[in-house]
Order: C-alpha cells, then sequence, then structure tokens
C-alpha cells in the first residue's frame, strides 16, 4: 500500500519491531528476579502475608514460624525438617532475593538438582507479589536486632 504515491517502510518496520518486542515480553522466559524488596513495616503486606504463609507454610514451618522439631537433624527419609522462620532460624541469615528464589523455584535452585527436600516450589501457586508478602510476614516478626542485621546482609548483597 503506497501513502503518498511511496510505501511507508520505516512506519511497517517499527510496527515489526513493536510487535516483535511485545511479544518476546510476554513469552520469553523470564530469569531471576534482582529487584526483591520486602516491607515488613507496611502493615497491609504484613496481613496479607501473614494470611498467605497460614494458608501455604504453616502446615509445616509452624503458625507461630517456629519449625518442625529437630530440624538439624535429618529424618528417616534423609531429608531435613522444615526450619524455623523466627529469629532461632537461619531464614534472616540470607538476603531477599535468595529467599524469594529459594521459594519460588524450590530449594534445589539454590542447592542444585539432586537435594531432596520437602519443600515445593511456589512458581504458578503463589505469585511474586504473594511471595514477598510472605517473605514481608516473616521479616516483621524478628526482633529489631535481627532486622537490622538482615538489612545489614541486604545492603551487601546489592554491592556485589
Amino acid at each position: 500500500m503506497a501513502l503518498f504515491g511511496r510505501t511507508p517502510i520505516p512506519l511497517y518496520a517499527a510496527a515489526l519491531l513493536l510487535g516483535t518486542l511485545l511479544v518476546y515480553e510476554l513469552y520469553a522466559p523470564k530469569g531471576e528476579r534482582t529487584d526483591i524488596a520486602l516491607y515488613p513495616d507496611d502493615l497491609q503486606m504484613v496481613d496479607d502475608g501473614k494470611k498467605l504463609y497460614a494458608e501455604h507454610c504453616a502446615s509445616c514451618h509452624g503458625p507461630n514460624l517456629a519449625g518442625e522439631n529437630n530440624w538439624r537433624e535429618r529424618k528417616a527419609n534423609g531429608r531435613l525438617p522444615a526450619p524455623p522462620h523466627d529469629e532461632t532460624g537461619h531464614t534472616w541469615h540470607h538476603d531477599s532475593r535468595a529467599l524469594f528464589n529459594m521459594t519460588k523455584h524450590g530449594p534445589q535452585y539454590v542447592a542444585g538438582a539432586d537435594y531432596q527436600s520437602d519443600m515445593p516450589a511456589f512458581e504458578g501457586v503463589l505469585t511474586d507479589r504473594e511471595i514477598v508478602q510472605i517473605l514481608s510476614y516473616i521479616k516483621s516478626t524478628w526482633p529489631e536486632n535481627v532486622r537490622a542485621t538482615h538489612d545489614e546482609i541486604e545492603r551487601r548483597a546489592k554491592v556485589k
């Protein structure tokens, strides 16, 4: 089709480029999230996270985040019990991005494909926002000194 006697090739090229970028954005595999931030002081995020934690996490990690008994000792099947997410556990030893990716993709994401765990990956079950809400709730329960230490871990992780 001609526009004023000429083919608008730049217009076609721009439309093709825009369409290609849109399809790529919608369907390309998504990589690891690197922009994860937790919001332990956001009351709505924490409240939503508490509800989601009760629904998806408490059956293993406990309603009070205390984890399973003897969580450092392997069970008869060789797997570790669910650890606590309170200050007595090691959750706060990991930066938010690692916690997010472990929750979304499962422990195998950080420990390797052969690692055996009862914890499932929550990709397709929880949205990214819901994972952040749960992690924000967990962090909101930590004592101030543990939260401050976790904030320092976050700061160092961002510098890397």
